[in-house]
């Protein structure tokens, strides 16, 4: 099996599905097998609860302070491993933060809402918006939900910040200026906090 959990950049990363529901024209998945550190994200099976638990548990966390669900794949295609994962992690180390790096499609993928479960477990919910109309952001994520996903994105969101939870909205930088301060203002109007990522670093 390959690296469940991997670090980029210092940070700790967890890939628990290779699942996805978008296949982004700009997916870091597409610029090879791997990230960061890590030397394989491609898994040859599922993880199971088990055997993320048992990454975990062989993992050395003495100087992380937050842990990030990302990975080659969308965390809440894994949504019961996901819940499980991150209360065991906050039953071991309670200070440690836990942040998801989701599509925010959670809702569809899972067929009910979802966001009171996720924020019950996660410090942080970063929703990737990828661009500012749901046309734009169908074409650039060609998900299986088209002309559904981005509404639902955007209730996803705005239901995490009803909760109280820190969420951030991010897009990569292979959008227009035009289309990137858009997506800041969309985002602002959803009550998240704005970040634009690189696709050359990956993050």
């Amino acid at each position: 099996m390959s690296e469940i959990i991997y670090t980029l950049e210092g940070g700790t990363y967890f890939n628990i599905t290779n699942k996805c529901p978008c296949n982004c024209a700009f997916c870091i998945r597409s610029k090879g097998d791997a990230v960061g550190e890590a030397k394989r994200l491609w898994h040859d099976e599922e993880p199971t609860f088990d055997d993320i638990k048992n990454a975990i548990d062989n993992y050395d966390f003495s100087d992380v302070k937050e842990s990030v669900f990302c990975g080659y794949g969308e965390p809440t295609n894994a949504f019961e491993n996901l819940i499980k994962s991150a209360e065991y992690l906050k039953e071991k180390f309670p200070k440690m933060k836990l942040r998801l790096n989701t599509n925010g499609l959670s809702d569809l993928i899972n067929k009910r809402s979802t966001a009171g479960e996720i924020c019950r477990v996660f410090d942080i919910v970063s929703v990737s918006l990828n661009d500012p109309s749901s046309e734009k952001y169908d074409k650039i994520t060609r998900n299986i939900f088209p002309g559904e996903a981005f509404p639902v994105l955007l209730k996803f969101t705005k239901d995490c910040v009803a909760l109280g939870t820190e969420v951030h909205m991010t897009v990569v930088d292979v959008i227009s200026k035009e289309d990137i301060e858009a997506s800041r203002k969309l985002c602002e109007e959803c009550g998240a906090t704005f970040r634009l990522r690189s696709f050359d670093n990956g993050r």
